[in-house]
């Protein structure tokens, strides 16, 4: 049994890796920005602070052999960039610090498949050495701060502190609280999908992910990344999974295969015709221009070197929508 600080604790893949270091007898200690009833009543050391006060770290972490930095903030929002970079770039800087400085060994920190596996090339699937694809990620600010994080904690590797990165695709599966992954599977079950974009998804259930975490601990390799995905696929076969599924059909109509920027500044036009004309459209600029593009990727080296394996995704997939309608996330339920 050993004692682990995790940030991120309350999000989708933090309950889940709670859950599971605790059915394997670990003690945890967590920093929260605000109190956690649920937490403590599991036994858990909640501390309130914030990643980027290296007091609060220090205080949260002492006595930890290792940690699990899965704080983030997930938006598609431009006007969300400071604070994305705050959270993101000076929270892993000043998280990673403060662990050295109490003296623990080894962390695991959450980062994105994004920073490396998204192509305008259909057939591509990207591994860990792939190129980061900068004159894509310079456009959407979530994935520049990811990769900006990213780099910054292996940076802050060496010197008795052990960093190794994970890289999740999109996490799906039950127990999405805060609708940060499966929103756009939410508004699918809504109909408010208007069509099919072009591109390529890739998704990986969040109970393998988080376990994914506990293997990368015990035996990822220092200065690492590891891309953690399950399926690849179209998202029109995406779409055609989830309507088998839940008896929804999909968007009847496809979007053409339009360069990304077009695409984007057409739903930009349309959002504000459509909010003259007080007409709900639930597609950003960002979101439709990224939807054209194929973000493939390669989980081969974590099931090598970790062990690590995953579900079939039709579970994953049946198991979001019953958890979502269960929860009367959907609207109108059914």
């Amino acid at each position: 049994m050993s004692r682990f600080f995790i940030t991120g604790a309350s999000g989708f893949l933090g309950t889940h890796l709670v859950r599971q270091l605790r059915q394997a007898n670990h003690q945890l200690a967590v920093l929260c920005r605000k109190p956690e009833p649920a937490l403590e009543a599991a036994g858990i050391s909640v501390h309130l602070g914030d990643v980027t006060d290296a007091a609060s770290v220090r205080k949260a972490a002492t006595g930890c052999v290792g940690a699990f930095h899965c704080a983030g903030k997930v938006s598609r929002d431009p006007a969300d960039a400071a604070e994305m970079y705050r959270v993101h770039v000076d929270g892993t800087k000043t998280t990673l610090a403060a662990l050295r400085e109490v003296g623990v060994g080894r962390v695991v920190v959450a980062s994105t498949s994004g920073v490396v596996a998204v192509t305008d090339d259909a057939d591509e699937v990207r591994d860990e050495e792939a190129a980061t694809p900068l004159s894509l990620i310079a456009r959407w600010p979530y994935y520049r701060s990811k990769l900006f994080a990213e780099q910054a904690a292996l940076a802050e590797g060496g010197h008795g502190l052990e960093v190794v990165c994970l890289n999740p695709s999109l996490l799906l599966g039950p127990g999405d609280e805060r609708g940060s992954s499966t929103e756009d599977v939410r508004l699918f079950l809504e109909r408010k999908v208007p069509f099919c974009p072009g591109g390529g998804i890739a998704f990986v259930d969040v109970r393998d992910a988080a376990a994914a975490f506990l293997m990368a601990f015990e035996r990822g390799k220092p200065g690492r990344r590891y891309l953690i995905n399950a399926a690849n696929m179209t998202i029109a076969t995406f779409f055609g999974r989830l309507a088998r599924i839940s008896g929804v059909k999909a968007p009847p109509l496809r979007l053409p295969s339009a360069s990304a920027a077009l695409v984007g500044a057409g739903v930009e036009w349309l959002g504000r015709a459509a909010k003259l004309l007080h007409v709900p459209v639930p597609l950003d600029r960002i979101s439709a221009e990224m939807s054209q593009y194929y973000w493939y990727c390669d989980s081969a080296r974590a099931q090598l070197e970790l062990g690590w394996s995953f579900r079939d995704a039709g579970e994953t997939l049946l198991d979001t929508i019953d958890d979502l309608r269960a929860r009367g996330v959907v609207w109108p339920a059914g």
